[in-house]
């Protein structure tokens, strides 16, 4: 017998639900699109915005970012902590944010994931210093919250 804890799972969900699924991780893979049309992707640290969007802090001279000025169609797999729990992709379109248009997006990506920051100021002044950018996928169409692991055939109930 297989235990469930380790059988695959697919949930279809709506779109407050997958804001709800999105919202507490902050793991993931953006996949954009190289000049060739091969698939490029980059692990990140996500958040999700006040208007459902995925969030991500960058830099310019960054590939991901070259390939979203080029063609704006981008793929994330939000992923949980661990390997082996839920995961889902979400498909969209996405903009990039140069600085100073930045600042505020940069402070929210912070505030979704870490809260407060002890001195604002003092954070706006780190992201112009390292020249950021900010990352915003507008969510599109996403595929189920999908867990890996045996086949539910094998399950015994």
């Amino acid at each position: 017998m297989v235990n469930k804890k380790y059988v695959a799972t697919n949930r279809v969900v709506e779109r407050d639900e997958l804001n709800d699924f999105i919202r507490p991780r902050h793991h993931g893979v953006l996949l954009t699109n190289r000049r060739d049309g091969w698939p490029q992707s980059s692990l990140v640290s996500i958040g999700l915005d006040d208007e459902g969007r995925i969030v991500v802090s960058s830099y310019p001279e960054r590939a991901k970012v070259r390939n979203l000025r080029r063609n704006a169609n981008a793929s994330m797999i939000v992923q949980s902590d661990e390997f082996n729990r839920e995961f889902v992709q979400v498909d969209g379109t996405a903009e990039v944010l140069d600085l100073p248009d930045a600042l505020d997006g940069l402070c929210d990506y912070y505030r979704v994931i870490s809260g407060e920051h002890p001195d604002w100021d003092e954070y706006r002044e780190a992201m112009t210093a390292q020249g950021k950018c900010l990352i915003r996928l507008t969510i599109e169409r996403w595929g189920p919250i999908a867990k890996g692991g045996f086949p539910a055939r094998l399950v015994d109930d």
